[in-house]
């Protein structure tokens, strides 16, 4: 992450939004399935790492600049999460062989596809309009410091809320780091 103050929190989840469809697509891509699992294995800590900084870190923020209609947001957001969390739960153990293998990676992306539309239209133009540039610049590093210290794996029965991801995320990372050190990568 660089210091440039144009680095903002939309610019920050947009990109992460345009890397997770393209290990999406290289996935769906592959011509073997050592590939697809090197993808896979990037999908997945990609995903998961966004998923809790959200929550973790930018959802607060929305309650925080934009009332109850942010706190809205935010409880809907953490429902469609947890949707996504579950799905990509089931995929990151699966192998391109499993006849599940498609369907499930495809039903994550739908999902997801749909979150970020509504976040991209919708909850981070709000957002950023209320916060302003500075406090957009300085979510944008908390948001990318925070996903270096978070799980890397999907875990769907933790609580979703700031406080039980944080506490979680303190016992999972350490495992999901050795873990990460058995996978294959692209």
């Amino acid at each position: 992450m660089t210091n440039d103050m144009s680095t903002t929190i939309s610019k920050v989840i947009f990109n992460d939004h345009t890397e997770l469809q393209n290990y999406y697509n290289y996935i769906r891509s592959s011509k073997d399935a050592d590939t697809a699992i090197r993808w896979r294995n990037q999908f997945v800590w990609e995903l998961a790492r966004y998923l809790v900084g959200e929550e973790i870190v930018v959802y607060p923020k929305l309650a925080k600049y934009l009332g109850d209609s942010g706190q809205e947001m935010a409880e809907k957001n953490r429902k469609e999460h947890q949707v996504i969390k579950e799905h990509l739960y089931k995929l990151q153990s699966m192998k391109p062989d499993n006849p599940a293998f498609v369907p499930t990676l495809d039903a994550v992306m739908s999902r997801l596809q749909k979150h970020i539309e509504e976040e991209e239209n919708l909850d981070y133009p709000q957002l950023e309009r209320k916060m302003g540039a500075e406090r957009s610049h300085k979510l944008a590093k908390t948001f990318e410091r925070t996903k270096i210290l978070v799980p890397t794996y999907s875990h769907p029965s933790v609580p979703n809320g700031p406080r039980f991801e944080t506490i979680v995320g303190l016992f999972a990372t350490p495992i999901d780091t050795l873990r990460d050190l058995l996978r294959k990568w692209p």
